[in-house]
């Protein structure tokens, strides 16, 4: 995997990252709306800047990577984040992980991804569970949340930094696949709601934070 990276000029050059970009790449939705939310601002978008306000003032943005791959054991397939970002805030490193929705839901759950369990699977799936500290994790949760809180965590500890945060930065209108957030949240210790930045406690000396943040409308039909 190259570690060089050319800054984009505009939204639509974030297409040519995705697996399948003629499926993807299409007005509201979330890959296309995504792009256009964080491309168009002047740092963060302002709802989730106001959100990582609330515990990170002034938070700033040092990098971001779209469609940023993050490799996990057991298997091939990384974790590929919709953006990753190194910020800063009041000279203390944040990683954060963002997946971005509209009308998708987190994919399959632990059962479901397991119907076909493989020698890979396993080692996956107890790595993820010993780097987000669980002792087992229910058949109901979407396997998607775990793997990208671990990717936060797995490039914090890569770049030093002292916080780790999984953003859900949701455009849908009836807030659809908050419920699988909600348990995640629970799961990790932390509480299910919006707008707010939950913290999960340290793990492996990095404070983890989730959130949930609504997405301003007006990025899906651009």
């Amino acid at each position: 995997m190259t570690r060089i990276y050319i800054p984009a000029t505009s939204a639509e050059q974030w297409a040519q990252f995705l697996a399948e970009p003629a499926r993807q790449w299409r007005k509201g939705y979330s890959a296309r709306t995504l792009a256009y939310s964080w491309q168009d601002a002047d740092g963060f978008p302002d709802e989730v800047g106001a959100v990582l306000g609330l515990k990170f003032p002034a938070a700033e943005i040092l990098l971001a990577f779209p469609e940023h791959q993050v490799p996990l054991p057991g298997g091939s397939r990384p974790s590929q984040n919709d953006i990753w970002v190194l910020a800063r805030s009041q000279g203390k490193l944040i990683s954060i992980a963002v997946e971005g929705k509209v009308s998708e839901s987190f994919g399959p759950t632990i059962q479901e991804w397991q119907a076909q369990s493989n020698p890979g699977k396993t080692a996956r799936l107890e790595f993820l569970q010993r780097l987000l500290e669980l002792d087992a994790v229910p058949l109901s949760i979407r396997y998607q949340l775990l793997h990208r809180t671990a990717s936060a965590l797995i490039e914090a500890q890569r770049f030093n930094a002292q916080h780790a945060l999984m953003l859900v930065h949701s455009f849908s209108q009836s807030h659809e696949g908050f419920q699988d957030y909600a348990a995640f949240a629970e799961l990790m210790g932390g509480r299910a709601s919006k707008e707010i930045l939950n913290s999960a406690g340290s793990l492996s000396g990095t404070l983890l934070h989730i959130a949930w943040v609504q997405g301003n409308p007006a990025s899906l039909s651009k």
